[in-house]
């Protein structure tokens, strides 16, 4: 996944907020630690305000199913 197509996603499950968003952000942050790395994951963190939105902080790890 480009991390293009990931801010697309992310944006869309923020913007819906509730538990079953905030789980698919967690599987399309897992997707994207496993091909780009912590780095990015944190840079989409900060860049869409996900941790107020989902609670998700800089630094978590996530992993997918």
């Amino acid at each position: 996944m480009t991390l293009e197509k990931a801010r697309e996603y992310l944006g869309v499950q923020a913007s819906m907020g509730g538990g079953y968003n905030r789980n698919g952000a967690r599987l399309v942050l897992a997707e994207v630690q496993r091909e780009h790395g912590q780095e990015a994951v944190d840079q989409l963190i900060r860049e869409l305000d996900l941790e107020q939105i989902f609670g998700f902080k800089a630094g978590t790890k996530f992993t997918g199913p």
